[in-house]
């Protein structure tokens, strides 16, 4: 599952951020011959419940039959981020300093594509990650996929 392309995501936040919704994330996935995935993550002060996906499911999905940005088959998912919350922009990986994270890149690094440890914030365009084997500096280009651990 890879971040939606830009003009995707823009039209997705347009229509969640005015519904009042905070815009987590946009996860976009072809699949081939069987249609594509777009699945949307949502948040608010008090919280994500079902009605509130719903909500978006059906507002969002107008706007997307009438802007068709998808070509062909496509599932729509609306989803909180959930304890264990992915992480998508520059903001997010700021907010969440100190938090346990799990981070997989897209092409290896240091001769690994996974790694977990402590969030230490964002230096330039790299995502500071101290785990067991020392502090790591992955580039926010190069992340594939990053979620918070959390922690009970």
């Amino acid at each position: 599952m890879t971040q939606a392309p830009e003009d995707l995501r823009s039209l997705v936040c347009k229509t969640v951020e005015g519904m009042g919704y905070e815009l987590v994330g946009v996860e976009y996935q072809g699949r081939g011959g069987s249609g594509a995935l777009l699945r949307v993550y949502i948040d608010s002060v008090d919280g994500i419940v079902v009605d509130d996906c719903v909500s978006v499911s059906h507002q969002l999905s107008g706007v997307l039959d009438v802007e068709d940005p998808i070509k062909g088959e496509y599932d729509l998912e609306i989803s909180s981020p959930g304890l264990d919350r992915p992480l998508f922009s520059r903001e997010q990986y700021e907010k969440f300093a100190g938090s346990r994270v799990t981070v997989k890149l897209r092409i290896k690094q240091d001769g690994r594509r996974r790694f977990e440890g402590i969030l230490k914030g964002v230096d330039n365009d790299d995502v500071l990650v101290e785990g067991e084997d020392g502090l790591f500096r992955l580039p926010l280009s190069g992340i594939e996929k990053a979620r918070v651990i959390p922690e009970f």
